[in-house]
């Protein structure tokens, strides 16, 4: 073995060898590629299709006169350049992700095979329920799970992303203060300054006015301030447990009793439910709603535009105001129960048009089940031994947030540790793309200057997470040392760059003109 190592072109590198320019652009096997439209193949088509024999249309003048416009490509063309963009994005499935308050977990293919299965994904929302049987039972079942983890009595699984299941829970606030001829006298909504953008944002949108609440120098909930504020006018507060600093809120019971004294509801932000989930119930707290990400805690894709899903569990108290539909089981089998249909529910209507997002269910049952209830109770526990462990592995170079105690599933640092190097927080996360890591969540939350949230979720190996810590330490060891031109400028080796990516964000031109000498009108 040791001459097969040996054998051919040295492997390591040579620190003074000077990497030359390519002069095509590309870098090793990375292709250089042009925009779509950039290309040639104008007027050429992927596939040969017959003249059709008759003039099938029934648009009219509607039809279109002019070319579509698109360049055409071969079937191996619009595969590569598809490919190819996924080379130059990072993924779970590449390295860890290790975004805080996101949860970027391993989605396992064993969820993705379950929801490719011809009864959950070829059924159609319209077809009759005596024909999707199987997809009301997973439904109902994926609802018991929910509760059962949750302590709660209700769910409503229709809203599709955790903003969306903010919304729903407010909605319902609003619904039940309605019913006791209180919304018009209950308009506030009071949010902690470490709250996620969302829960503002959501009480806003539904016509509350939003109070701050304080938070104390070890990163919670400030109760005192938040009982100051609690009154006959405040119609919920919004917390996040544990809350966006990583940390248990250990006054939770105590906010609880004081919400609802002062007759107000409870909302909990469920975002962070992955670090305590099979450990806690929210509903032994006191909660009265929460949303649950199931791309978060359940191991769903990630949103991010997509098939999101983020049922809301209700307390008593509210479950009566729950949006249609909802799954019941009798002796006709399963049904979907609209809102017509129950006189004694006070549901507040309809979230979407149907169900929700079965594929969702599918996947996040499917984890559930191949877990069990031990197993995702040690998915809450390892969780949070990874983020101590990094929190315990870097402190010594980088200044966490709150060091006093340990964390939950995120490790928060802040740029104290930075000061006198001229290198920000922000310089520091792109140097990280250079050595092949996704940058931390940055700046978030607001009340930690130069934040960095850092969290690995529990499907990290201690190997995958020494890889990390060894990259983050070197970086951390080059900044305090001075070596500013690592950083300022970077990422230097990522496969595109923009100079101008922040502008580009903020104003998007979104004007196209066809090449020259293609067919196309300007």
């Amino acid at each position: 073995m040791s001459t097969m190592n040996t054998v051919g072109r040295p492997t390591a590198p040579n620190p003074v060898q000077t990497k030359p320019a390519t002069l095509t652009g590309g870098r090793g096997l990375l292709q250089n590629e042009a925009l779509i439209f950039e290309g040639d193949g104008w007027g050429k088509t992927g596939v040969d299709l017959p003249e059709p024999r008759t003039d099938a249309s029934d648009l009219g003048d509607l039809v279109r006169k002019d070319p579509i416009g698109l360049p055409g490509l071969s079937e191996p063309e619009a595969m590569r350049h598809y490919v190819r963009l996924s080379q130059k994005n990072h993924a779970i499935d590449l390295a860890i992700y290790p975004l805080g308050s996101c949860t970027m977990k391993h989605n396992p293919r064993l969820n993705e095979k379950m929801a490719r299965l011809a009864g959950f994904s070829d059924i159609h929302p319209l077809q009759p329920q005596s024909t999707v049987q199987g997809a009301l039972e997973l439904m109902d079942t994926l609802a018991h799970w929910l509760k059962t983890l949750t302590g709660m009595p209700a769910v409503a699984l229709s809203p599709k992303a955790g903003a969306h299941g903010e919304l729903c829970g407010l909605m319902a606030i609003r619904a039940a203060h309605e019913a006791k001829g209180e919304h018009e006298q209950r308009r506030k909504v009071l949010v902690p300054t470490s709250a996620h953008g969302t829960n503002p944002a959501t009480a806003a949108f539904v016509g509350y006015s939003v109070v701050e609440v304080a938070q104390t120098e070890d990163g919670r909930v400030d109760v005192a301030d938040l009982a100051a504020k609690l009154g006959p006018d405040v119609a919920a507060i919004m917390v996040t447990n544990p809350n966006t600093c990583g940390l248990f809120e250990r006054d939770i019971i105590e906010i609880a009793r004081l919400t609802h004294e002062a007759g107000a509801y409870f909302y909990c932000d469920g975002a962070n439910f992955n670090a305590i989930v099979g450990r806690v119930r929210p509903g032994d707290l006191g909660v009265d709603a929460m949303h649950i990400n199931l791309h978060k805690t359940f191991s769903t894709p990630h949103g991010g535009g997509g098939p999101g899903a983020g049922p809301v569990v209700l307390s008593q108290a509210l479950a009566p105001f729950a949006p249609a539909p909802w799954v019941v089981h009798d002796e006709g089998g399963y049904r979907l129960i609209e809102r017509e249909e129950d006189e004694a529910a006070q549901a507040f209507g309809r979230l979407c048009a149907f169900q929700g997002q079965m594929g969702m269910y599918v996947r996040a049952l499917s984890y559930m089940m191949s877990h069990g209830s031990d197993g995702l109770r040690q998915v809450a526990e390892d969780a949070v031994l990874n983020a101590n462990y990094i929190k315990a592995r870097l402190q010594d170079l980088m200044s966490p947030a709150f060091p006093d105690g340990p964390c939950m599933h995120e490790a928060l640092f802040d740029d104290e540790w930075l000061k006198g190097t001229d290198i920000t927080t922000l310089d520091f996360a792109k140097a990280m793309i250079d050595e092949g890591f996704h940058p931390m969540t940055m700046y978030f939350p607001l009340v930690v200057h130069g934040a960095m949230l850092i969290e690995p979720t529990e499907t990290e190996s201690k190997a995958e997470l020494d890889r990390f810590i060894h990259a983050m330490r070197l970086l951390a060891e080059a900044a305090k040392a001075g070596d500013v031109d690592r950083f300022k400028g970077a990422p230097f080796h990522a496969p595109l760059k923009r100079l101008d990516e922040t502008r580009a964000a903020r104003s998007p031109v979104l004007r196209w003109s066809a090449p020259e000498g293609s067919n196309q009108a300007a």
